[in-house]
């Protein structure tokens, strides 16, 4: 996802103008080259311990378990490695870039340090090909996150990974654990991200790669794709989790989707959320889950004896991933088979608590951004308060502030809003860093002013991001 309207930046860096801006408005910003940035981060601490690792982006054909396409991944492999550390460790990862054009990484969720984040033009310049870039910060919180692009339409290609932060005081109150990344997919299925979007610019948003049905049903998102898949495979080839009955399973559940949340569960089960966006939650129990693009949410399962499906449907559309659950002896269930728990008891935000451990102290707010989310399919462009990929005007705040955010959805498009370098407090609701904004919602979000610098608020829809809803919080002294 791009973090800048190229039209509007062509031939500037949104650092520079900023930083041009800054002498303007009298007080000057926090840029990413700020010490203070450095300070912070050292300021809270670590383990001393070092996770180096190197990841290539690269081209080339990957197996989806019977279509093979041509594609853009890490290392090879989609989704890419699984990154694992524990919390207060220093990441150091050495981005390799083999693509034929520039890229980054964003390190999504994570409140990391600001010249890390990994949004091109805004806190680091572009990786250009054949070039590396070493990105080194401390990872400050355990949790599930997860790793990709921020250049482009790229997240919609291979381009993501796992990310988990281990919690050195996690009470291990289960037998085995399961990474389970969703995704949507067409890359190399005859066309690509890019052509999908000049598409939608062309002739409107709903014409569209493998469109089936009336677009105006497609309120999550607006592309239908050929295949939806768990952990890298399609439903004619599933993925399978193996374990014994009875036991315990944590389950850490990543939308990686561009275009689709996911409508989540397991047949024959009950879910128990733990964590949303890595944060605890007072848990609850439910039969499925809905999950917005970048959203993640952990649960606990006690499984059954048998075989069981696991069935992500894509949300106001038609298809579904699938993945197999065995405890036992048994038949693969069909992949197309939908299982009641799909229709059962669905928790939302106003449902999810969070844990003593997570809840944001009461206070009012020192400052309010109200931010309208705007646009629409006839033309494509899509903006925040009316404005397309606007960087030149930060929602200002100051370090030691409570602030509020207020996404207000005057659309009819689903928007999974997502604010880098920061969790905030859903008002009545749990920590996140990404929440899904229905049409005609307004949601209320809290956090306080402690990560200085310039950092991305934005949709998490890879085409609503790229085609402008996406701005800039900025810190000022």
């Amino acid at each position: 996802m791009s973090p800048f309207n190229r039209r509007a930046f062509l031939g500037a860096t949104a650092l520079g103008v900023l930083a041009a801006c800054t002498s303007e408005a009298g007080s000057p910003l926090i840029l990413p080259t700020d010490p203070l940035v450095g300070q912070t981060e050292a300021a809270r601490g670590g383990t001393g311990r070092t996770r180096s690792v190197t990841i290539t982006a690269t081209t080339g054909q990957i197996d989806l378990g019977g279509p093979v396409v041509s594609t853009w991944t890490y290392d090879g492999e989609a989704p890419g490695r699984e990154l694992r550390v524990g919390a207060g460790d220093l990441i150091e990862a050495r981005l390799v870039n083999q693509l034929p054009v520039d890229t980054s990484v964003h390190w999504h969720g994570l409140a990391l340090r600001n010249d890390m984040d990994g949004a091109p033009h805004l806190t680091q310049p572009p990786i250009r090909p054949g070039e590396t870039f070493t990105y080194r910060f401390v990872a400050p919180a355990p949790g599930t996150y997860w790793f990709h692009p921020h250049t482009g339409t790229q997240l919609d290609r291979g381009l993501y990974a796992p990310l988990i932060v281990e919690d050195p005081a996690e009470p291990g109150k289960y037998d085995a654990e399961w990474t389970v990344v969703l995704d949507d997919w067409l890359d190399g299925t005859g066309t690509t991200p890019d052509e999908v979007l000049a598409g939608l610019r062309q002739r409107g948003g709903h014409s569209m790669h493998g469109m089936g049905g009336a677009a105006a049903q497609q309120l999550t998102g607006d592309v239908t794709y050929p295949h939806y898949l768990i952990n890298g495979r399609v439903p004619a080839a599933p993925v399978t989790f193996q374990a014994g009955p009875r036991q315990r399973v944590r389950v850490r559940f990543i939308n990686a989707g561009s275009d689709t949340a996911f409508r989540v569960a397991l047949g024959g089960h009950r879910m128990t959320v733990t964590h949303t966006d890595g944060f605890p939650v007072v848990p609850v129990t439910t039969d499925a889950l809905v999950i917005g693009m970048g959203e993640r949410y952990d649960v606990l399962i006690e499984l059954g004896d048998g075989v069981f499906e696991l069935v992500a449907q894509a949300e106001t559309k038609s298809g579904a991933a699938f993945a197999v659950v065995r405890t036992g002896p048994g038949a693969v269930p069909e992949p197309t088979v939908q299982p009641a728990e799909l229709r059962g008891k669905v928790v939302g935000y106003a449902d999810l608590r969070p844990a003593d451990s997570a809840v944001l102290p009461a206070k009012q707010p020192d400052v309010v951004h109200r931010l309208a989310l705007t646009g629409g399919m006839m033309s494509y462009e899509w903006g925040i308060n009316g404005r397309a990929g606007d960087l030149t005007n930060p929602a200002r705040v100051r370090s030691g502030q409570r602030v509020r955010v207020e996404f207000v959805n005057s659309t009819m498009m689903w928007h999974p809003m997502h604010l880098h370098g920061h969790t905030f407090q859903i008002a009545g609701g749990p920590r996140k860093d990404t929440a899904i904004v229905l049409p005609g919602q307004t949601v209320a979000c809290d956090f306080d002013a402690d990560n200085p610098g310039q950092w991305m608020v934005h949709c998490h829809n890879t085409y609503h991001a790229e085609a402008g809803m996406a701005t800039t919080l900025g810190y000022q002294t």
